[in-house]
């Protein structure tokens, strides 16, 4: 009997992609969708599967959110050029995992508004978003040894280069959760407190299911650069040299400076809407009480513009792109210095 058939998981996704026997595959998940124009119709989800010799099983996901595009390239290039033969064990590949963000561009879905990465771990009978991340969570995620979920900043945010994983309570899961992230080489890697029981994200998910999990932060602002592309594409292929899956090229990475992100100390957030300014660049170096952007009011131009500070010293990863900005918006993050245990 396969992995697939021992367990019994219920769901409304179905795909006739064989994950067990060797070999290179691709289909789609089928997420059944009745609508007007189309009664009897599903979302077709992309999905590749490449088994080469006996080894591990890495679960590498993009378009979790549908404008992050540094990740939906670098797996759909690595499944065009990738062949069974070069390969130890198996990968099964989603370069779009939510499927209608992706065509739309959007970072939420245009079939319910669901947040993917905020829907975990889903429910089979609830609406687009939450089947796509039950199934994940309950049928994928059990066939694997290790997940990296490739995000971007999205339409709003610019990140430097980076990874992400959790600062995990259990001591030789965090030091392989560090080991991922210096294999993978990006400019900057950030950690974040262990998610809790019911955390949404695909992060949680892996925590709940015990799975190693690397994210990416790989830049942003809802384009492309060839910089970026080549910083996902050479992580990609030393993690996963670094996991067993090919060969190593010995090609080096960055000596990746390993951060902390926390609470909300660690984020500028606006307090009214008008116009960014930003005062300092990505990559910076600021310290707590800098100002970290002005907003002005053109509507209002006798206003005194809005100086917003730093709560914490450390380097700026994240910068927001629109200056159109209204109360609530993130500005940036900054991410301070790791203390080794």
């Amino acid at each position: 009997m396969s992995s697939t058939q021992q367990r019994v998981v219920s769901t409304r996704l179905s795909t006739d992609v064989a994950f067990d026997g060797p070999g290179k595959r691709h289909g789609y998940i089928r997420l059944p969708q009745s609508t007007h124009e189309s009664a009897y119709g599903f979302v077709p989800i992309p999905l590749v599967v490449i088994a080469g010799r006996p080894g591990p099983t890495t679960l590498l996901t993009a378009g979790n959110h549908g404008d992050e595009y540094e990740g939906e390239v670098a797996l759909s290039n690595l499944c065009r050029n990738l062949e069974p033969e070069q390969l130890t064990g198996r990968l099964i590949i989603l370069p779009t995992l939510n499927q209608p963000a992706a065509v739309a561009g959007r970072r939420v879905s245009p079939l319910d508004g669901g947040n993917l990465n905020r829907a975990f771990p889903g429910d089979p009978g609830g609406g687009a978003t939450a089947q796509i991340a039950n199934y994940v969570e309950q049928v994928l995620m059990p066939l694997c040894d290790t997940v990296c979920d490739m995000h971007s900043g999205g339409s709003s945010l610019h990140y430097v280069p980076s990874v992400v994983t959790a600062r995990w309570a259990d001591a030789e899961r965090f030091e392989q959760s560090l080991a991922l992230v210096r294999a993978f080489g990006a400019p900057a890697a950030y950690v974040l407190d262990p998610p809790g029981p019911d955390d949404p994200t695909l992060l949680g998910a892996a925590g709940r299911k015990g799975k190693l999990f690397l994210g990416t932060e790989l830049g942003g602002s809802g384009a492309l650069s060839a910089t970026t592309l080549g910083v996902a594409e050479a992580g990609l292929r030393r993690l996963l040299a670094h996991l067993g899956h090919l060969p190593d090229d010995g090609t080096p990475g960055h000596e990746t400076r390993i951060l902390v992100v926390g609470g909300a100390d660690y984020f500028v957030h606006v307090d009214d809407g008008g116009v960014f300014e930003p005062l300092v660049e990505l990559g910076d170096e600021v310290s707590a009480g800098q100002p970290a952007a002005r907003v002005h009011f053109p509507e209002r131009p006798w206003l005194t513009p809005l100086v917003l500070t730093f709560q914490r010293s450390g380097m700026v990863l994240c910068k927001r792109v629109p200056a159109r900005v209204k109360r609530g918006d993130c500005l940036f993050h900054v991410g301070t210095d790791h203390e080794p245990r």
